[in-house]
């Protein structure tokens, strides 16, 4: 069965809310982890044309690179380290205007300006993360936060 994405423009708002039924319709019925978040993945990135966008999984005390779209990342991050492992800390949606900004911020692309992380729980634990880079300074912000953690939540892991 061929699965498609209907692009939208217009606003953010307007784009997410598109969006967010076609990845429910995309997910449901699927049981796979690994292939719901790879079609999240690549739905987020065909949509917003971001750098990068991927997952990074909890895998006892690091999270490890997940299905993503974009240039090569970064395999291991320590929990605390970086916007990944600092939003997996403190449980919640980092959003950085501009990554040369953030202390200890790990590089894993030059071309990443900004960046926003956001915690898929499963339960009251954090699973894994969201991570979400732009070439752009300032391309994340409340509205990102918004639908980015009503889609995290749309993830189930069994």
């Amino acid at each position: 069965m061929a699965e498609d994405l209907t692009i939208v423009t217009g606003t953010k708002q307007e784009q997410y809310e598109a969006l967010i039924p076609q990845l429910k319709g995309l997910l449901e019925g699927e049981t796979d982890l690994i292939a719901n978040l790879a079609n999240v993945a690549a739905a987020l990135k065909e949509q917003f044309n971001w750098l990068w966008v991927g997952f990074y999984l909890v895998k006892k005390d690091e999270l490890v690179l997940g299905p993503f779209q974009g240039p090569v990342a970064c395999t291991r991050i320590k929990k605390g380290k970086g916007v990944c492992g600092s939003s997996w800390a403190q449980q919640k949606t980092l959003i950085v205007p501009d990554v040369e900004k953030f202390p200890g911020h790990i590089a894993c692309s030059s071309a990443s300006r900004s960046e926003i992380v956001v915690p898929v729980f499963h339960g009251n634990e954090v699973a894994g993360v969201l991570d979400v880079d732009s070439k752009e300074l300032n391309a994340f912000d409340t509205t990102d936060q918004t639908y980015l953690e009503q889609i995290g939540s749309l993830i189930s892991f069994h």
